[in-house]
């Protein structure tokens, strides 16, 4: 669940320490899922999933909980991961008030494979599924990477999206400077051996939460190619809100992960700046805080998506 490390400012690094940089990034993932390994949020109370067929794009893979009446809420992931293994400790925290849908973004999971990868696809993907669900307005939270497709699903599909929840999150993510991202993509090109040693997970354990969930979480872990992150880093690079965040007009919430060494506090607090009316919420954890933190984590953001979804049902 990491993020390319964004660099601000006028401190350039060399190029060895993009180097070291990107391989502590693009090896993140191996890292957090090795402390879940050693302590593991309870998982329990998952929704049963499946693919969803996307007209003229793609086939993905969602969870829909909850009471299919309420005010639905989409759950957006971090860069990765997958739907499930970044919110499974939030899906039972929501889906007794909100009917709560996670989708895997392309490249991810069970999600779409295209040809290419865009933060702008993924944010229409939801749109795509909120169709498909027959679904006309929603509250879109993302975590991180999520956060910034919904911020565009907001941009791109304005009369969509009610409400957002922008969780260890900012208005950009990582430099475009060309040798950092050359750095991404060669750690990444490193990390395809990898891929090729390690099993595609069969769907029966990506299934399989009740059983073993260390060897679940693997399973979810390793859906996601890990030689794929130099394509994701530059995906990350070209987002930028800045341009159009004061333009956002719908009830949010930012949950700001205080401890965060990924995405700054300080950078998710543009957020709260940037946008009109926009309330923060604090968890006291770093940026894998929605699993590892978890118990910190859920009750701002139960507080956070009841203040701005109760908010967009009651209009």
């Amino acid at each position: 669940m990491t993020e390319p490390t964004a660099q601000t400012g006028d401190h350039s690094p060399t190029g060895g320490t993009r180097l070291r940089d990107a391989a502590v990034n693009g090896l993140g993932t191996v890292r957090r899922a090795a402390r879940h390994a050693a302590k593991p949020y309870p998982v329990r109370d998952l929704p049963d999933g499946r693919s969803l067929e996307l007209p003229g794009r793609g086939t993905t893979y969602i969870t829909e909980s909850g009471p299919a009446d309420a005010p639905t809420v989409f759950l957006l992931h971090g860069v990765s991961t997958s739907g499930l293994l970044c919110w499974y400790p939030s899906i039972p925290a929501l889906n007794r008030d909100f009917h709560v849908v996670t989708i895997d973004h392309r490249w991810h999971g069970r999600g779409i494979r295209s040809a290419d990868f865009s933060l702008d696809d993924c944010a229409d993907d939801v749109v795509a599924v909120a169709d498909q669900l027959g679904i006309d307005r929603f509250t879109a939270a993302g975590f991180s990477m999520g956060g910034g497709i919904a911020q565009l699903a907001w941009q791109r599909h304005r009369d969509r999206v009610g409400a957002l929840v922008l969780c260890s999150t900012g208005p950009f993510f990582s430099s475009l400077d060309p040798e950092r991202l050359a750095a991404e993509e060669r750690i990444g090109k490193a990390l395809k051996v990898v891929d090729k040693v390690l099993p595609t997970p069969a769907a029966e354990r990506l299934d399989d939460w009740q059983g073993n969930h260390i060897r679940w979480a693997f399973a979810q872990m390793t859906s996601t190619n890990l030689g794929d992150q130099g394509e994701f880093a530059g995906a990350m690079a070209r987002f930028d809100s800045r341009p159009w965040l004061s333009e956002i007009d719908v009830p949010t919430a930012v949950v700001v992960s205080t401890r965060d060494k990924i995405v700054q506090p300080e950078r998710q607090q543009l957020l709260v700046d940037g946008i009109p009316g926009a309330r923060r919420f604090d968890v006291d954890g770093g940026h894998a805080c929605c699993v590892l933190g978890a118990e910190d984590f859920l009750p701002p953001l139960v507080e956070a998506v009841g203040a701005v979804a109760g908010v967009e049902s009651a209009r």
